[in-house]
């Protein structure tokens, strides 16, 4: 399944399809849980800059924690989300744990907040239409 696919498509079907979600007290449903776990994941300053730094290349996790005011298990902690939201992998090599950025799920990410943002603009457009539009018996 593409990852724009996986980010967008319904885990439940009781509640919607992911082109038609069903809104209940001002609330959209009809996203899965990955896309939950990826947005999740990037809402923390310290995973997104270990989502960053990971891009430029390999780095183990004890290397991260070193720039961070956090122990080593807090970072570790931190990697964990990260790599079950698909952001990062992680592989062994000796005893270190090296961590690299996951960048097709980032262009996943980034596509499906610009299908958002299109469809945000679509509504704002229509609801402009609306607005210019005349009242009917209303006076000049």
């Amino acid at each position: 399944m593409p990852l724009v696919a996986a980010l967008a498509t319904s885990g439940n079907p009781s509640c919607g399809v992911a082109d038609h979600p069903v809104t209940y007290n001002h609330m959209v449903v009809g996203l899965d849980q990955r896309t939950d776990r990826v947005f999740h994941a990037l809402a923390d300053a310290t995973r997104r800059d270990i989502v960053g730094r990971a891009v430029e290349g390999q780095h183990s996790v004890s290397t991260l924690a070193r720039r961070y005011s956090i122990s080593l298990a807090a970072v570790q902690k931190h990697v964990a989300v990260l790599e079950r939201a698909g952001l990062v992998t992680k592989r062994r090599r000796g005893r270190e744990q090296l961590v690299k950025t996951n960048i097709e799920m980032i262009h996943a990410a980034g596509r499906l907040l610009e299908k958002l943002e299109a469809e945000w603009r679509d509504r704002l457009e229509r609801f402009e239409q609306v607005l210019s539009e005349p009242i009917e018996g209303a006076r000049p």
